[in-house]
């Protein structure tokens, strides 16, 4: 039994010697043999990491926009069969924003909301930029501190106050190094001074940069700068994370009462959460990666195809070694196996090397940019599977044909 196994064990390791030579005497085809799956395994690692980092970053956008956090827009998602689109309807008002902080239990704050886009101007410079009219809990509701001077008051919005808070972009653009607190910043034709700098955000859900804009009293907007009677949403922030569905479903009720919508009518404003942001958001970067991966697999499966060719090739110019080795005792599992492991020994090479590229591929993209892409352990693991698989599934029947090659044929042949 000892000298059976230590002959089969022989016999394979000359089988695999004897394979390992032969490519290494083919070096450069067994090398373009190999790109197909190199190019493959490095397109789905690159792909799947570009997935990966672009999910992170949505994640780590939409964690950015605050704790337990409902958005109230105004308009139906779908009004007479046409989109109407978040924000178009004139359905929210002040009464409702402030019905909603007084008679939801679970609301702890909330920031009516109206925004446009103007031109600012000061210190000689004039920076096209966002203008939101919001209220003091907006930064506590949004957890954004002030980078420098303060937010301004309940008492300065009951009094539309000219003063208003710059993001740190705006700041920059503005003022450049000067510290803008105490400056006056035009609108318009209206001066606004300066009483705070927000501290950077970086970019929102949508890549919107957040730093972009000047925040004033959400009175002050409506009356001085857009003149509208009704609010674009209100920014809500609730208690406890499980009570959100719950004050969702309130908040639901409380306006539509308020705005006398019968049964069965669609409602004329939109709530929105974090989490369902989040999903949405996920479900389009996952089924995106999902079809970058799928078109990128396709590489792999030409880069089998190449192996398959390859090898048949191979077989042919062979035939005369093969009868050789099965003329001197070689068995035909002997001759399958050793071309097997040379299919297979490709398409881990080529795994190998398109890993690497995609990893160092993806470290180059972490270096030169913002955008940070995610390499998984899952995605390598694939890679190394699929790899093996091609090895496999194209080598096998190369290796089928030369094991049944008939040896006195394969003696005879030229």
């Amino acid at each position: 039994m000892a000298s059976w196994l230590r002959g089969l064990l022989l016999r394979s390791a000359l089988t695999s010697l004897t394979a390992l030579r032969a490519l290494q005497r083919n070096k450069l085809r067994s090398s373009l043999t190999a790109l197909g799956i190199i190019i493959g395994v490095f397109a789905v690692v690159a792909m799947v990491a570009l997935g990966n980092g672009t999910r992170s970053s949505i994640e780590s956008q939409v964690a950015g926009l605050g704790q337990n956090m409902l958005m109230v827009f105004a308009g139906s998602r779908h009004s007479g069969g046409v989109n109407s689109g978040l924000g178009s309807a004139s359905a929210i008002t002040l009464e409702d924003a402030a019905a909603l902080r007084r008679e939801i239990p679970d609301v702890v704050a909330s920031s009516p909301e109206v925004t446009t886009t103007a031109q600012a101007i000061a210190n000689g410079r004039n920076w096209s930029t966002t203008i939101a009219g919001e209220a003091p809990e907006y930064l506590v509701i949004r957890d954004w501190s002030v980078a420098s001077g303060s937010m301004f008051t309940d008492r300065e919005v009951r009094s539309a106050a000219k003063v208003a808070v710059l993001g740190d972009k705006t700041a920059h653009e503005l003022f450049g190094v000067l510290d803008p607190v105490g400056q006056t910043v035009r609108v318009g034709n209206m001066p606004f001074v300066v009483i705070g700098v927000l501290a950077s955000k970086g970019a929102g859900v949508g890549g919107q940069n957040q730093d972009d804009r000047v925040v004033i009293p959400y009175t002050t907007a409506m009356k001085r700068i857009t003149g509208d009677k009704y609010l674009r949403s209100v920014y809500l922030e609730i208690g406890q994370a499980e009570r959100i569905p719950i004050a969702q479903d309130q908040i639901t009720r409380l306006l539509r009462q308020r705005h006398r919508l019968l049964p069965g009518a669609s409602d004329d404003f939109n709530i929105f959460n974090q989490q369902e942001i989040a999903d949405t958001v996920n479900q389009v970067t996952s089924t995106l990666t999902l079809l970058l991966g799928a078109i990128a697999s396709l590489s792999l499966i030409v880069g089998g195809i190449g192996i398959m060719n390859i090898m048949l090739v191979s077989v042919t110019e062979r035939t005369r070694e093969i009868g050789i080795r099965i003329s001197v005792g070689a068995q035909p599992g002997d001759i399958r196996i050793q071309f097997l492991i040379e299919a297979i020994t490709l398409s881990l090479l080529g795994g190998l090397v398109g890993v690497l590229l995609g990893i160092g591929a993806t470290r180059l993209i972490a270096a030169v940019s913002s955008f940070k892409p995610i390499v998984s352990m899952g995605s390598i693991v694939l890679a190394f599977t699929v790899s093996f698989s091609i090895g496999v599934f194209f080598g096998f029947y190369p290796a089928r044909r030369a094991s049944l090659l008939d040896p006195i044929d394969a003696l005879r042949y030229e």
